[in-house]
C-alpha cells in the first residue's frame, strides 16, 4: 500500500528519483505528500459541499419557488423568468466571478471553483432530491442551511459555489467599500428584484433563507469551536502562566516586552481559550492578580501547536 501510495505521489508531481540527490529526492517526496493530502482533503470538503447543497435546492427551495441571495439568488431568478435550466444558470452566472478570482485569488482557487460548481450544475440537473415539506417556515430556514453549509464546506475545501464573496474582494481592492458592505448590496439589489419579480412575501422569506445560510457559512468556516486570544500583562505573570497550564489546562507563550513609560522589561503571556472557558481563565487570574491588564480578541480559527485542551492531571 505505501509502495502504491509513493508510486501515485511520484506520477502525479513528476518525480525521478534516479535523476536526483537523495536530499532533494526526500524533500520532494515531502513536499508532494503535503500537497496531496491537501488535494484529498479540499476533493472530501468539495464533494460534501455539493451534495448538501443540492439538497438544499432540490429537497427544499426549488420546488416551492424560494431564492437564496447571492450568485445562486441570480440564478434561481433568472430560471424562473426564462425557463432556462438552473444547472445551466449556476455555471453561466459564475464565469464572470471566476474570471475575477484568477486575478483576484490565484488560478488554483479559480479550477476548484469550476470543479464545483460544474459538479454541483451536474448533480442538480441529474440526480433527484426527495421534497422534505411545502410549509414555508421550514423551507427556509433548513433550506437556507443546507445551501450555506454546502457553500462554507466548498470553501473549507479551497473553493466557491457561489461567486459573490469573489466579487466582494475584487470590488473591495478597486474601492473604499469592505468586503461585508459590497455583499450587504449585493443581496438588497437581488432581494428587491425578488420582490418585483415574484412577491414581496417570496422576497422576504429569501432574506430569512439568505441570513440562516449566511450564519451557517460563519459556523462551517469559522470552526464550531470559536477561540479566544487572550494578552496578559501582570507583575504576577509567573503564577498566571501556571495557573493557565494547571488549572485550564491550556499553553501559552511568553513575549519579552518594555512599559511603555518606564521602560521596564516585562514578560507578556498570549493564550488561546474557547469562549466557553473564558469565565474560567478570568478568575483565575483575579485570584492572583486583579489589576492586571488583559486584552481579547476573537480568533476565527487556529491550528497546530498545542491547540487542543491537553487532560488535566
Amino acid at each position: 500500500m505505501i509502495k502504491i501510495y509513493q508510486y501515485i505521489l511520484i506520477e502525479i508531481f513528476n518525480i525521478k528519483k534516479d535523476k536526483l540527490p537523495k536530499n532533494v529526492y526526500k524533500q520532494k517526496m515531502f513536499i508532494a505528500n503535503i500537497e496531496f493530502k491537501h488535494l484529498i482533503h479540499d476533493i472530501f470538503f468539495i464533494i460534501l459541499a455539493v451534495v448538501s447543497a443540492s439538497f438544499g435546492l432540490k429537497g427544499f427551495l426549488l420546488p416551492n419557488m424560494f431564492i437564496d441571495g447571492g450568485v445562486m439568488g441570480i440564478s434561481l431568478i433568472i430560471a424562473e423568468v426564462s425557463k432556462i435550466p438552473l444547472s445551466v444558470l449556476i455555471v453561466a452566472v459564475n464565469i464572470p466571478f471566476l474570471i475575477m478570482g484568477i486575478s483576484a485569488i490565484s488560478k488554483q482557487f479559480a479550477l476548484k471553483s469550476i470543479i464545483a460548481i460544474t459538479l454541483l450544475a451536474v448533480t442538480v440537473h441529474f440526480i433527484q432530491f426527495p421534497v422534505v415539506t411545502d410549509d414555508k417556515l421550514l423551507i427556509a430556514v433548513f433550506g437556507g442551511f443546507f445551501l450555506g453549509l454546502g457553500i462554507g464546506l466548498a470553501v473549507r475545501g479551497g473553493s466557491v459555489i457561489d461567486g459573490t464573496e469573489v466579487l466582494a474582494v475584487f470590488v473591495s481592492r478597486k474601492t473604499s467599500l469592505t468586503i461585508g458592505d459590497i455583499v450587504l448590496i449585493f443581496n438588497v439589489i437581488i432581494f428587491s428584484v425578488a420582490a418585483y419579480v415574484f412577491t414581496i412575501e417570496i422576497a422576504l422569506y429569501a432574506m430569512l433563507t439568505y441570513l440562516v445560510a449566511s450564519k451557517t457559512i460563519d459556523f462551517v468556516v469559522s470552526g464550531i469551536e470559536e477561540y479566544v486570544g487572550v494578552t496578559i500583562i501582570s507583575p504576577k505573570n509567573e503564577d498566571i502562566r501556571i495557573a493557565i497550564i494547571e488549572k485550564l489546562g491550556r499553553s501559552c507563550t511568553i513575549y519579552a516586552g518594555k512599559g511603555g513609560q518606564t521602560l521596564n522589561d516585562i514578560e507578556i503571556i498570549y493564550t488561546l481559550v474557547t469562549r466557553l472557558e473564558l469565565a474560567k481563565l478570568e478568575t483565575e487570574i483575579d485570584k492572583i492578580d486583579e489589576n492586571a491588564f488583559i486584552i481579547m480578541h476573537s480568533v476565527k480559527d487556529a491550528k497546530g501547536g498545542m491547540i487542543k485542551k491537553r487532560p488535566l492531571e
